[in-house]
């Protein structure tokens, strides 16, 4: 007897579709637009808004989209091909920021500081260290400065002490979040990011606690995520973990804004 046909699917794997990679125009770090928007809707929130904190997100987004681009034409050796997006979304940016200014002069003050932030970041995506600890906590300094700058803009003026405060504790609980996504995804076989991330969140709980009990009951709650998270789910995947920071931004930030 003739043995049947085998057919060719049967016999060949499939080759997995590969991922294209990124051309600079979509971000795929999801977990950064949090904290993007974060600050600067905790800062407008405390003073009032104002149409000027509709032209600083827009400037504020636009922008970290032509850093994107920035970055990744930096890392690929400054290809042709990646410059594109950091034109158009530069361009833009720089329209929108000097629109921005011009609506609010004393904003140039601030420049220094994000200049820095900002020439620091990009030699570290010139160095391809942008997942590097230093240049995550340089972005999170970065994007927690926006808390007073939207503050700036508003209707009315916030203490200095509550004001600071906010900025504070938003920027420790974004910095929290490098070594516990890390020791879920990128280092996640390493004890000791483990142990680091454990460390500072029980150190931020008891900060938070000084402050308000509040903040302090919310402290915990990121101790009990840090320890817990990474000892029973070791391989989650990375849209449950950002569905968990979603939830944990969202707490944190409702607990500024009643609380700070």
């Amino acid at each position: 007897m003739t043995a049947p046909p085998t057919s060719v699917t049967a016999t060949v794997p499939r080759t997995p579709r590969r991922r294209r990679p990124s051309q600079g125009w979509v971000p795929r770090q999801h977990g950064a637009w949090a904290m993007l928007v974060v600050p600067p809707v905790v800062g407008a929130t405390m003073a009032g808004w104002t149409w000027r904190h509709a032209l600083l997100m827009a400037a504020w987004l636009v922008g970290y989209l032509a850093y994107h681009a920035a970055g990744i034409w930096l890392r690929s050796g400054r290809r042709a091909r990646y410059v594109r997006p950091v034109l158009v979304y530069g361009g833009a940016g720089v329209v929108l920021l000097a629109a921005l200014v011009a609506s609010a002069p004393r904003l140039v003050l601030w420049s220094p500081a994000f200049a820095v932030l900002l020439g620091v970041s990009l030699v570290a995506s010139l160095r391809r260290a942008d997942r590097s600890w230093w240049n995550d906590t340089v972005t999170i300094l970065a994007a927690a400065l926006l808390t007073p700058v939207a503050a700036g803009l508003g209707a009315s003026v916030v203490a200095p002490g509550r004001l600071w405060t906010a900025t504070a504790v938003l920027a420790a609980y974004f910095l929290g979040t490098v070594p516990y996504v890390k020791c879920l995804i990128r280092d996640r076989d390493d004890p000791r990011v483990r142990r680091v991330s454990v460390a500072y969140h029980v150190v931020v709980a008891v900060l938070g606690a000084l402050l308000d009990p509040v903040l302090g009951a919310v402290g915990v709650l990121l101790v009990l995520r840090a320890v817990v998270v990474p000892w029973r789910w070791t391989r989650l995947r990375p849209g449950p973990i950002g569905a968990g920071e979603v939830l944990a931004t969202v707490v944190v930030t409702v607990a500024v804004l009643l609380r700070v």
